[in-house]
């Protein structure tokens, strides 16, 4: 199999529950950790005859943000549709969604561009391990549900699965969903196809409900797999909707893949058209958008931390919150900004991630580590064990580290005394220092580090030590 023959083009279709307290179209409540079935259910959306749909306009009012946020345009002028199907979880026959004219066009997130999101309901959950009949809850049908659809411009799994991240964290951020993939609150499904010629796409295959980043990046790599294989034989690849088998890390076939036509969009006539510009004040919306990941990326850069500890800090905003506390503390200078950031990124992270009881110190105290550390009065095994204090205590580091002898001595005239009565108490050593062995001073640094109980500098230690050997 030669891959590199192949061009394979990848486009998401990204489905995520919205963060508001009722359904999309009535008053029912949205809980996603509901256990029991069919509790958070009512006439509207389990339509029943005569029942209306009602707008949440706090879900519109999250997919706008999300549009501003990645630069796209907001509809003017917008409408819901029936797409109409039969199954089981959708007690209308049809579901409530947008067509022709979604809410959010163009944009982009992560440097991949977007087609369009719209909003629309989900639809309720069908379990199929009770024997030989279904069950169904309704307490998902008609929760508000953001549908993403990406330009078909990705060419790897990795960039996939990096655009599936950076979205789901941009609607944390928003505050817009909590975009749990354990839970089913954001579902991807990506489109695959291979050809020879860069320019012509392939038949489209199209896997459905991938519920992790991992599953996304493992489902698109096996399908450019297959479609190469069954090319390369002479096959043909059908275009269809598969589904993820986790336990054998491959794909199945579900059923053909419909088209558009076959749902018979048409306008609902029970909800509304919108003039969003009338009901929205985009530009106040705009201007109230919160730090986003990769604004917020590129300033941990600028601070010259490490990539992986900046990422650390987007993913996880209340260790990027405590950084940058910290790194207030030192009024721009990098150094300090960069020896804090791995600390934080090390011992802090693996205390925490040890003992959960334990909570984030005074900003304050960390700072003061470091800057002890930075200025020769702590050595690294001493700011470790004053993190692990502070953690424990939060208490003020420098009061510790002098109450308990952890401050260290650079008294040049101190440690020319002891090295001085060193040096002519071991006279080998120092014949083999001056015959070229380098690795003796190591000898006079142990000795100095024990008579001062670990006090002692080190770098202070080496340079009278050089100078008493002169």
């Amino acid at each position: 199999m030669t891959e590199t023959k192949y061009t394979a083009t990848i486009g998401l279709e990204i489905h995520a529950e919205l963060k508001v307290a009722t359904k999309m179209f009535c008053n029912c409540k949205n809980d996603p950790d509901e256990k029991r079935p069919n509790v958070n259910v009512c006439p509207v959306c389990t339509a029943q005859p005569g029942t209306l749909p009602v707008l949440n306009k706090k879900a519109i009012e999250h997919v706008i943000r999300v549009g501003l946020a990645s630069g796209s345009d907001i509809a003017g002028f917008t409408e819901w549709d029936r797409k109409n199907y039969f199954y089981p979880d959708i007690p209308k026959g049809y579901q409530i969604s947008q067509y022709k004219y979604p809410l959010v066009a163009n944009g982009a997130i992560n440097g991949v561009k977007l087609t369009r999101i719209h909003l629309e309901e989900d639809t309720a959950r069908s379990t199929h391990d009770k024997g030989d009949f279904s069950l169904v809850d309704f307490n998902r049908g008609g929760v508000a549900l953001m549908e993403l659809v990406t330009e078909p411009v990705i060419h790897d799994a990795k960039t996939a699965g990096n655009f599936a991240r950076e979205l789901q964290l941009l609607l944390q951020y928003l505050g817009a969903g909590d975009a749990n993939m354990e839970k089913g609150e954001m579902r991807v499904e990506a489109n695959v196809s291979v050809s020879k010629d860069p320019k012509k796409f392939g038949t489209k295959v199209e896997v459905k409900n991938l519920n992790s980043f991992r599953t996304v990046e493992k489902a698109i790599e096996y399908e450019i797999e297959r479609h190469i294989e069954t090319i390369e034989v002479g096959g043909k690849i059908v275009q269809e909707t598969r589904g993820w088998d986790e336990a054998k890390q491959k794909t199945f076939s579900q059923r053909l893949k419909e088209s558009s036509h076959d749902y018979r969009y048409f306008p609902d006539p029970d909800i509304p058209k919108m003039m969003v510009p009338e009901v929205f004040d985009l530009k106040k919306l705009k201007a109230d958008l919160p730090e986003l990941p990769w604004q917020r990326r590129e300033k941990y850069l600028k601070f010259g931390v490490k990539a992986e500890d900046a990422e650390s800090y987007v993913g996880d905003r209340t260790l990027g919150d405590f950084f940058e506390k910290v790194s207030a503390d030192f009024a721009g200078d990098a150094e300090l900004v960069k020896t804090a950031s791995n600390y934080v990124s090390s011992d802090l992270v693996g205390l925490l991630s040890k003992d959960k009881n334990l909570k984030y110190p005074d900003h304050k105290y960390f700072a003061e580590i470091i800057k002890m550390f930075k200025a020769g009065d702590l050595s690294s095994r001493g700011a470790k064990d004053l993190i692990a204090r502070i953690l424990k205590d939060n208490v003020d580091p420098r009061k510790i580290a002098e109450k308990e002898g952890l401050i260290q001595k650079s008294d040049e005239g101190e440690l020319k005394t002891i090295i001085e009565k060193l040096v002519k108490e071991n006279p080998k050593v120092v014949a083999d220092y001056r015959g070229g062995k380098q690795a003796s001073l190591q000898f006079f640094v142990g000795q100095v580090m024990k008579i001062t109980k670990g006090s002692a500098n080190p770098q202070a230690i080496m340079k009278v030590i050089l100078e008493v050997l002169k």
